[in-house]
């Protein structure tokens, strides 16, 4: 992929993430209720109510408020949360890791658990192994990760006690530890995805003219599928897995709230039900920004695997 390219993909993501923050900001400022009755409670006076309004500076028209909130995060000042009093980049700093390391288990386990058993569908076409290993994956495509991750969190954590029912850990092998099981349910549904797109891929490289004058060559069958199989097939795998991303972090937004995880999914519906405004624009802005700087990245990962794509 040439600079130029990468520069254009770069100047794709400016408008994109504008749309996101004037949208985020319409839509929340939509939501029934405001931060002030949330802080102040029901039983109070309309004065009461109108006089926090003003110290959160929510009775001033939304442009004006707008406006601020643009001006703040050019000079990084994501606000203050209205529910905990905190700066809004200090709750995310210590929530997003969470987050990342969560989804990145995701996906990593996916991953595995996707390319042996789609290259092993695939190389046995039609046959038992590939119909049964079909049929299985699309009972978790059919389930949501939340109900994945209750039956899981039911059975093999609160009766069969092998993982902890909830929590982060206190160290990195405690961290891995318990968002082992959250991880898994939020894989089998993109390992389910990834898996029947990469077996269609394998098939139809499988079947392709390159392919079999490599076998006709008598090259050995493991360089014939890594070099002109896998690195072909991957292609569209790899646009998916991108464009997966968003879902895999809308996932960890619930199965951190089943799991009692403190990322910035559980943060989020917190946020919403706090009406907490600053919070909730500023997580929706970074997930936002992370989503689309995978998508970036996996372009120019499938760039690399076809430098056709780069053109």
């Amino acid at each position: 992929m040439t600079a130029a390219r990468v520069l254009r993909r770069v100047l794709q993501v400016v408008p994109t993430l504008l749309a996101i923050l004037v949208l985020t900001f319409m839509l929340v400022h939509l939501l029934p209720g405001d931060p002030a009755s949330a802080l102040i409670g029901d039983r109070v006076t309309d004065a009461e109510v109108a006089r926090e309004r003003a110290l959160l500076g929510l009775d001033r028209p939304l442009p004006v408020q707008f406006g601020q909130y643009v001006a703040g995060l050019l000079h990084g000042d994501l606000g203050r949360s209205t529910a905990l009093g905190v700066p809004v980049s200090a709750l995310i700093a210590a929530r997003l890791p969470v987050t990342l390391m969560l989804t990145a288990m995701s996906a990593a386990i996916a991953l595995l658990i996707s390319v042996p058993l789609a290259l092993l569908a695939a190389m046995n076409r039609d046959r038992p192994i590939d119909l049964l290993l079909r049929s299985v994956f699309q009972v978790g495509l059919s389930m949501p990760a939340f109900y994945v991750g209750l039956l899981m969190l039911t059975l093999l954590a609160a009766r069969l006690r092998l993982f902890p029912v909830g929590g982060y850990g206190d160290d990195l092998a405690g961290h891995l530890w318990h968002l082992l099981l959250p991880s898994i349910s939020l894989a089998l549904s993109l390992s389910a995805v990834l898996l029947r797109n990469l077996r269609a891929s394998i098939c139809d490289v499988l079947d392709s003219p390159h392919v079999e004058f490599a076998r006709l060559k008598g090259l050995d069958r493991a360089l014939v599928l890594r070099r002109h199989v896998l690195r072909n097939a991957l292609i569209p795998t790899v646009a998916l897995f991108g464009l997966s991303t968003g879902t895999l972090l809308g996932g960890a937004v619930i199965t951190e709230t089943v799991f009692a995880i403190p990322g910035v999914g559980r943060l989020m519906v917190d946020s919403v039900f706090a009406r907490d405004y600053p919070v909730i624009e500023a997580l929706t802005l970074t997930l936002a920004t992370l989503v689309v700087l995978t998508l970036l990245l996996t372009d120019l990962l499938a760039a690399a695997l076809d430098p056709r794509a780069a053109s």
